[in-house]
């Protein structure tokens, strides 16, 4: 098994086409999927023989006939469909698709906001066995947790949000059947919302962990001449292995290009309380009302660094996910708030405060959260600056 390109894949120095001209070729797959960036597209250009199932707009769902898969970065400013060039999305990405050279019956395509440049392309194999994820993302937007409140109701397919969006392309060598494709879909999926829990992304929407955006796409092409036959693309198959090491590596590769988003950035203390709705502002707010000076910009600062000590974040990883667990049904409520408390009040005893806090600084009638706060601001007013 290998990670990153293939060492039988075709070294490319130039353009194969008149519709790739001074378009940098990124990839040269061994069957002959060529993956190359023009102007603000990912084109994927497609051999003859190949089966795709896509959640595009544009000739979506199962075909045989497409040419090209394009991963479009929207014009800046446009928010949503009727924005773009040609009213729409499908007529947008069917006049991209001529600009690219392509024939737009036999073209399909995505769209997001996240930059071409930060694309990440993961390729593993095994045998004779290959898969490459082609992946762009972006999360700071809109990403969210499947089940959160919605954010409108479409009525005669009229709404087409496109901002933010996690761009996936898997690219098989091997011969799937239809059936096969839709799993590798489920698959793809899965592996995806692996990334993002594994970076903790929180929901924008909730005070959930992101499971994707709100606008993610999917496309999957299969080799119909490969001599290699599978039916099965599930957890337990080496194939669906492939495919969820591959779409993991490669979702985490494009966060951190596009958003700067990786384990060690969020290793603070602020950001994993954010999707509880606490900001710096928030914090200032408690904290003013504290007794002691009351000098912001001190405040602020000695608070960002005590956000990135290695034990505060390991306490606050540990008491959100108590409340967590206390909102999936399974710690009762007053079991869990015992022992969440009783884990805030020995945190002036981990970071080494040579103070006690005031008995009344925690509430027994506010939140987890709130009271962690509580504490936390107090250590930051009282001294504790950090130490990463």
């Amino acid at each position: 098994m290998h990670s990153g390109p293939h060492p039988n894949e075709k070294p490319v120095e130039t353009p194969h086409s008149e519709n790739e001209a001074s378009s940098p070729m990124l990839l040269e797959l061994p069957a002959g999927e060529k993956v190359y960036r023009q102007d603000y597209s990912i084109v994927i250009k497609l051999p003859g023989g190949r089966r795709t199932l896509t959640t595009s707009w544009l000739n979506g769902g199962y075909r045989e006939d497409l040419e090209c898969i394009i991963n479009n970065q929207i014009p800046r400013g446009v928010k949503k469909g009727e924005e773009l060039e040609g009213g729409d999305v499908s007529s947008y990405l069917s006049l991209l698709a001529s600009k690219l050279g392509f024939d737009p019956l036999k073209s399909s395509g995505m769209l997001t906001a996240a930059n071409m440049k930060n694309v990440a392309i993961v390729s593993k194999g095994f045998r004779g066995l290959e898969v490459t994820a082609i992946v762009t993302g972006g999360v700071e937007i809109n990403g969210g947790r499947v089940g959160d409140p919605s954010s409108y109701y479409q009525e005669n397919g009229n709404h087409f949000p496109i901002n933010g969006t996690i761009n996936t392309i898997l690219v098989i060598n091997a011969d799937l059947p239809e059936y096969a494709m839709s799993r590798v879909i489920m698959t793809a999926t899965e592996a995806k919302t692996v990334a993002l829990q594994e970076l903790m992304v929180p929901s924008r929407y909730s005070q959930g962990i992101a499971t994707g955006s709100g606008t993610d796409m999917i496309a999957v092409v299969s080799d119909m001449t490969s001599p290699l036959k599978l039916t099965d693309a599930g957890k337990h198959s080496k194939l669906g292995e492939l495919i969820g090491k591959c779409v993991i590596e490669a979702t985490k590769k494009a966060l951190e290009k596009q958003s700067e988003l990786t384990p060690i950035s969020q290793r603070n203390m602020l950001l994993r309380l954010e999707r509880f709705g606490v900001d710096e502002a928030y914090y200032w707010k408690v904290a003013s009302h504290m007794a002691g000076e009351n000098r912001k910009m001190r405040f602020l600062k000695d608070l960002r660094g005590l956000a990135l000590n290695p034990s505060l974040v390991a306490a606050t990883a540990a008491i959100t996910h108590i409340v967590d667990e206390v909102s999936w049904g399974l710690l009762p409520d007053t079991s869990a708030r015992t022992m969440a408390l009783a884990l805030i009040r020995q945190l002036p005893h981990i970071m080494q405060s040579n103070q006690k806090p005031p008995e009344d600084l925690l509430s027994d009638y506010d939140s987890i959260v709130d009271n962690l706060v509580y504490m936390t601001a107090w250590l930051v007013k009282n001294g504790m600056m950090g130490d990463t």
